[in-house]
């Protein structure tokens, strides 16, 4: 009820805001999105898998062996998503999404030179800048932009090829997030789990925003260090691709570096530090190519942070994003996300304080998802009092959101169908009565 209520009233309010003072910049508060009924190519696939996940997802999760379930999500999570982004088509569902004016692939014929573009690439960040950036380019370190000129340099330009490659590895996060639950809290929790990560409504712009592409990278960290510190020999191979992958989602974007804390969490979770040299390693080698070939990380924030106030951010009131943000992530992570989340809070008190003052970590495993998902909680709160994510969250935390719905392995197995329906009559509902800007 309070995640109804809570969208129930940023959508009231933002309208009436936009209205009067056209402050918002978006023309379905609160996300960037335009009312549009329709139907598509992709509406009888949608309606199958959705179905097919909420009659027989439970059971096969419960059932089928570990790694074949963790293919078997990544592959549900595929046709997923891949039939709500062609409830739009081809076309506009899929190929058009990063081809717009504000997108990556306008610029690859600038990457030509691509060591000349990274060198350069600070000068074209502010809006009264040489040539400035489009406002996705400019909004992200370089290695955003370098993923689709790599993928144009081995003949899959185009954006259709880069729609296909940001819908694919997104989904993956699905995979990531299963094999964190299992080796942070066991595998019935992140059985129960399974069908919730595959039906969340985030699907809707996972295909195909960029973000999803940028969630997987940072799920996967999280996923090879909670490998990396639970094995008993502690992979020092795991942890080093780990904090590649970090150093990673630092260069694909900014904000990502938030990501430490649930990091941090998996730490305390595990209660080592030993991956901690290799997954340094990792991440030192990655800012030090960006450095060498003459980006400079927090030069580049700092331009960003200006950039940011050149534009509808200097007049989208922050007031309403503060909690029209927390609107966003109940529509990309679905009600039985909001229960799940309120069944954490309420444990809360007793994970946090484990059975005696001294304790350390939570042994129980119910404890120990409490604890991940707080973690998660707290990285988007920090995101959201920051101000610099006022709208189009439902994009930009999209890292955060495949996490989420993690909580739902709280909930009452005899329901879990009944909370499945209601994820998938949401994305239903959003992917076909509105028009998604992403």
């Amino acid at each position: 009820m309070a995640g109804v209520l809570l969208v129930t009233a940023a959508a009231v309010v933002g309208t009436v805001i936009e209205r009067n003072h056209g402050s918002l910049h978006v023309n379905w508060p609160p996300l960037y999105a335009s009312w549009f009924p329709h139907l598509g190519p992709g509406t009888p696939a949608a309606l199958a898998v959705g179905a097919a996940v909420i009659l027989h997802g439970p059971s096969l999760a419960a059932r089928l062996p570990w790694r074949r379930l963790v293919l078997a999500g990544w592959v549900a999570a595929l046709a997923w998503t891949w039939s709500l982004a062609l409830i739009d088509g081809w076309q506009t569902g899929i190929a058009r999404r990063l081809t717009t004016a504000y997108e990556y692939l306008t610029v690859i014929r600038r990457f030509d030179d691509a060591g000349a573009a990274v060198r350069d690439f600070t000068r074209h960040i502010l809006n009264n800048g040489p040539d400035h950036w489009p406002a996705h380019v400019a909004g992200h370190p370089p290695a955003a932009v370098l993923t689709f000129v790599g993928l144009d340099r081995i003949g899959l330009g185009g954006g259709g090829w880069a729609g296909v490659w940001c819908l694919t590895v997104g989904t993956s996060a699905v995979a990531a997030v299963l094999v964190a639950l299992r080796a942070l809290t066991d595998e019935p929790t992140a059985r129960r789990a399974a069908p919730f990560l595959v039906l969340a409504p985030s699907a809707v712009w996972v295909g195909t925003s960029a973000d999803g592409y940028f969630a997987a990278v940072a799920a996967w960290s999280l996923a090879l260090l909670a490998l990396a510190a639970t094995r008993r020999s502690h992979h020092p191979a795991a942890a080093l691709a780990s904090g590649i992958l970090f150093g990673l989602t630092c260069y694909l974007s900014y904000g990502l570096t938030l990501i430490v804390l649930i990091a941090g969490a998996v730490l305390w979770l595990t209660r080592t530090l030993r991956p901690l040299p290799f997954l340094a390693a990792g991440a030192g080698a990655v800012a030090a190519a960006f450095t060498l070939a003459g980006f400079s990380w927090w030069e580049g924030y700092q331009l960003l942070v200006e950039r940011y106030y050149q534009g509808a951010a200097a007049v989208r009131p922050y007031a309403y994003w503060v909690w029209g943000n927390l609107a966003c992530t109940v529509l990309i992570t679905g009600l039985a996300t909001v229960a799940g989340v309120r069944r954490t809070l309420v444990a809360a008190p007793t994970a946090l304080r484990g059975p005696r003052p001294s304790a350390g970590p939570p042994r129980n495993p119910t404890d120990r998802l409490v604890v991940l998902v707080l973690s998660v909680l707290v990285a988007v709160l920090v995101a959201d009092l920051s101000g610099m994510s006022k709208a189009e969250t439902e994009r930009i935390w999209l890292p955060f959101a495949v996490w989420l719905p993690a909580a739902c392995a709280l909930l009452p197995t005899a329901r879990h169908r009944q909370w499945l329906a209601a994820q998938a009559v949401l994305a239903l509902l959003l992917n076909h009565l509105l028009y998604t800007g992403w």
